[in-house]
């Protein structure tokens, strides 16, 4: 699992940077068999069993896709392609599903979600320009991203942001290490907001909230109030990293995030585009309610009716609209079945951090990388306390 972690977290560097043995796809593969090394040494759990159905829910797409694509259209890397991410999902869950963890194993793996990333701010510190020489407006900037896609590099920062917010709550044990935490969080916070990418960093705000309302609740009072203190110096921080941001952005981040132009015109579209892209998929869905379009289909079949090449950044529009009812069903699964979980199994005070994670990224980056994937995998594990020694010592009678 720390294995996994860690390739997950720095799947998009080493993408960026070209530094992984097999390419592109390099993240969730790696996942997979480290997962699959799992499973085949200590199993799964028998509660498991609507992960399975999930991932055979998934079939019938594959085999309607073998006879839909187009002639020319290479089969196996359009299938793989779009499966890679769901795929690697469905073995997580069924790894992760019911297993006993102590929460310093889950901060464990919290810790190895945050290393790469910071390696990858470090590495966009040194290798992107001064931000007021690229700058041209208020859409994603792909040069302050490292050259790399601003949707992705802003899902990396916003992992490794929301690690940082449980270390300073979970792992801070003196003011030297708080300090050192809050300025990583402040530099990592800083690198995501002028990727003028929003959703990675309005996702690591909203499940970082999560977190701190989840552990609040479940602390003494008196150490509520440490809590309430820490959340100011926090807060200061960030209202700081935001204003370093806008002034070397010349003001442009605030018309960003207020969805205007750099003219100061109110974009009619929030979504940059991804509302006609999903309602099209969501169109091939009624059209198509049984199998779907089949795997890999939707950038093919949107050309051919809308005249439109472009992808989704949507998966539950592209589940529908490739799977039909199998994928509704699929969908249905991925949504209930942790709430379910969760009924039973509630020490697991990063659940809802995990969950929002996962829901919020397939909106705004589909599955595209393995994060969505494995992080919504960990909101599957059963957080137990760690075991206290009994043992005492006993007089020795002469």
């Amino acid at each position: 699992m720390l294995a996994a972690a860690y390739m997950t977290a720095g799947e998009v560097f080493f993408r960026m940077t070209g530094g992984s043995i097999i390419p592109w796809e390099a993240g969730k593969y790696s996942v997979i068999c480290f997962i699959l090394i799992g499973l085949f040494f200590s199993g799964t759990s028998r509660k498991s069993a609507p992960y399975w159905l999930y991932l055979i829910l998934l079939i019938p797409g594959v085999i309607y896709a073998a006879e839909t694509l187009d002639f020319d259209t290479n089969v196996r890397k359009a299938v793989i392609f779009n499966l890679s991410g769901p795929f690697c999902l469905g073995i997580s869950a069924l790894y992760c599903y019911d297993r006993r963890i102590t929460r310093k194993q889950l901060h464990n793996v919290v810790w190895c979600l945050l290393m790469p990333v910071i390696a990858l701010s470090i590495y966009l510190l040194f290798f992107t320009p001064d931000t007021r020489d690229v700058l041209n407006g208020t859409q994603s900037n792909f040069a302050l991203s490292g050259g790399y896609g601003p949707n992705q590099v802003s899902t990396a920062l916003g992992i490794g942001m929301f690690a940082l917010v449980v270390q300073l709550f979970v792992n801070s044990r003196n003011k030297l290490i708080f300090f050192i935490n809050l300025a990583l969080l402040m530099f990592l916070a800083y690198r995501g907001i002028i990727t003028f990418s929003r959703g990675g960093v309005l996702t690591a705000a909203l499940i970082s909230i999560a977190f701190i309302v989840m552990y609040f609740q479940g602390v003494s009072g008196r150490k509520r109030n440490a809590i309430s203190f820490y959340l100011v110096i926090i807060g200061g921080a960030i209202a700081i990293t935001w204003l370093i941001s806008s002034v070397r952005t010349m003001g442009l981040i605030d018309l960003r995030y207020a969805n205007k132009d750099a003219a100061g015109r109110i974009k009619e579209d929030l979504s940059t585009g991804r509302e006609e892209l999903i309602t099209s998929e969501l169109t091939f869905f009624i059209n198509n309610p049984i199998l779907g379009i089949g795997v890999g289909k939707t950038k093919e079949y949107r050309e051919e009716k809308v005249d439109v090449l472009a992808a989704s950044h949507n998966e539950i529009s592209r589940l529908l609209s490739e799977h039909g009812v199998f994928g509704l069903l699929a969908l249905f699964i991925l949504v209930l079945s942790p709430l379910f979980f969760r009924i039973g199994n509630r020490n697991n005070y990063l659940f809802y951090s995990f969950y929002g994670f996962w829901f919020l990224t397939i909106n705004h980056s589909s599955m595209r990388v393995a994060a969505p994937a494995f992080i919504y995998a960990l909101a599957l594990l059963n957080v137990i306390n760690e075991k206290k020694n009994t043992l005492s010592r006993q007089q020795i009678s002469p």
